[in-house]
């Protein structure tokens, strides 16, 4: 299945956009179509754990992987080594018509290892998928929460550095002391002035600097991306959508093709937009609610 450049005509195959991060023309990499989920796909989900189910549902959107790629990838993403639930993404009943998707499970208690945990291994077999035998070194923009969660998903991951940028006066003082204080031999941190528009700005414009990028070209070194403008960030997510529907067919309290709703909080639109690739890929999906701060940047 192949993915088109929202700047551009240019297609490239899913690993190929996910070693990139951005197209030539600095555009996003979406798919040319989505592929479809049926009943008797969803249904199977129904008597699946989260890693089989993950499994399944990347197959569909990475097809230029194979099954055990996969598999093996999911493995070492979701394992309880770095989970403390083995459910993964759990759903919880709050009341008789609301319920909670768990994704705080993950190593730094933040919804974006879901995606993190994943990139990573995405990205090794990308490289070797490609013949691609310079390093590649990730950039990262963060106003928290995807720093750190970068940081321990990338760390001692062989052939790949990861830095991360802040805003120096723009993160909490636990945010900032769960990244200046990450291990890994190849991960660093680096403070901006300024706010986060000024670092995701800077980060956008390393990519696009062309000569720059020949130089390290030259050296040995390939710029990638493990924001949610990486297709390997957002596909994960999908994931989770789907597997909640799931999961509310297994406690019956809906039916097969019933239509539910999801309230996303959302900052970078990212998270929801996972849910509006499940929306696209078939899921029965009524509303997707954007939930947003007292910033009000969404909504």
């Amino acid at each position: 299945m192949p993915y088109f450049s929202t700047r551009s005509h240019e297609c490239v195959t899913a690993s190929q956009a996910i070693l990139k991060g951005l197209s030539n023309s600095g555009g996003l990499y979406c798919p040319v179509l989505f592929p479809q989920l049926d009943n008797d796909f969803i249904k199977k989900l129904c008597s699946m754990n989260y890693l089989e189910r993950a499994a399944e549902i990347l197959f569909l959107l990475l097809d230029d992987y194979e099954k055990s790629e996969i598999i093996d990838i999911v493995n070492q993403a979701y394992n309880e080594s770095k989970f403390d639930d083995s459910r993964i993404a759990p759903l919880k009943e709050l009341n008789a018509q609301t319920y909670m998707l768990e994704l705080h499970h993950g190593p730094t208690a933040a919804f974006k290892d879901m995606a993190l945990q994943v990139l990573p291994h995405l990205l090794k077999y990308a490289t070797n998928k490609n013949k691609e035998d310079r390093s590649i070194e990730i950039l990262v923009a963060t106003s928290g929460d995807t720093g750190k969660a970068a940081l321990e998903g990338f760390k001692n991951i062989e052939g790949i550095g990861c830095t991360v940028f802040y805003p120096e006066d723009g993160v909490s003082d636990i945010q900032k002391l769960q990244m200046v204080t990450s291990e890994g031999r190849n991960v660093r941190v680096i403070g901006i002035y300024g706010n986060f528009d000024d670092t995701q700005t800077g980060v956008k414009n390393i990519f696009n600097n062309v000569d720059l990028n020949k130089r390290l070209n030259e050296k040995g070194y390939i710029l990638s991306s493990a924001n949610s403008i990486n297709l390997g960030r957002l596909l994960p997510q999908v994931v989770y959508y789907i597997s909640a529907y799931a999961d509310l067919l297994n406690m019956e309290k809906i039916k097969l093709g019933d239509k539910i709703n999801f309230v996303v909080p959302t900052g970078n639109f990212g998270n929801i937009l996972a849910a509006y690739y499940a929306k696209k890929m078939g899921l029965p999906i009524k509303k997707l609610i954007c939930a947003s701060n007292a910033n009000n940047i969404l909504t």
